[in-house]
């Protein structure tokens, strides 16, 4: 049966070229982003697993961890993340599950057969420390991903968990927020002092809470 928003995910231990990892423990208190690529030494998750590495100091910013995914071994790992290193400048210091069995791709769906055979998909999976799926995307194989597009979900995702607000179209971090339509008007006004703007009884605009 499909993941969908706000499932529990499921859990699983698998080996990685540090060892076996399972997915709650590794996880604790944090978010996690998982993503499969279709197979080591490939030129586009060659970038984007360096980005994703690069990106560290943002991740952590966010309580965030990362684990990538490819159906190769470990060994195959240890050689591509070698590569990866030298060519993107900069060390891979993540999980790379080795997926061999096909077990965690299994149980994400991350096998799409009209689209790639038997290897993964470029998908995406934002899971809260909860355990909740919050957000998954899937992305063709011949398109590297847009991480930035990541990090804008979880900063928003993470605002409305705190302060109950939504983000609007090509919302960015510190730009204004829409106010929940749960939230009376009155009540939000109280609750944002920086102030509410009613464009509409059911369009209400508030400065970012956290800025």
């Amino acid at each position: 049966m499909a993941l969908q928003l706000g499932d529990t995910v499921p859990d699983f231990t698998q080996n990685s070229q540090l060892g076996p990892i399972n997915l709650y423990d590794f996880a604790g208190d944090s978010w996690v982003v998982l993503f499969s690529h279709p197979a080591d030494y490939t030129p586009v998750c060659t970038t984007e697993l360096g980005e994703v590495s690069r990106l560290r100091s943002a991740w952590e910013q966010r309580n965030v961890k990362t684990i990538a995914l490819s159906v190769d071994s470990a060994e195959s790992h240890n050689g591509w993340i070698c590569d990866i290193n030298e060519t993107q400048n900069t060390t891979v210091d993540y999980p790379i599950l080795a997926d061999e069995d096909k077990k965690v791709s299994d149980l994400y769906g991350m096998i799409h057969p009209n689209s790639l055979n038997n290897l993964t998909v470029r998908s995406v999976f934002i899971i809260d420390p909860n355990k909740k799926l919050r957000l998954q995307i899937t992305y063709p194989a011949s398109t590297g991903r847009n991480f930035d597009e990541i990090l804008r979900v979880i900063d928003s995702l993470q605002l409305t968990d705190n302060h109950q607000v939504a983000t609007p179209v090509n919302w960015k971090d510190g730009e204004d927020c829409v106010v929940v339509p749960s939230i009376p008007t009155e009540e939000a006004r109280n609750k944002f002092p920086k102030g509410v703007t009613e464009i509409r009884p059911y369009l209400r605009m508030t400065p970012q809470p956290n800025k």
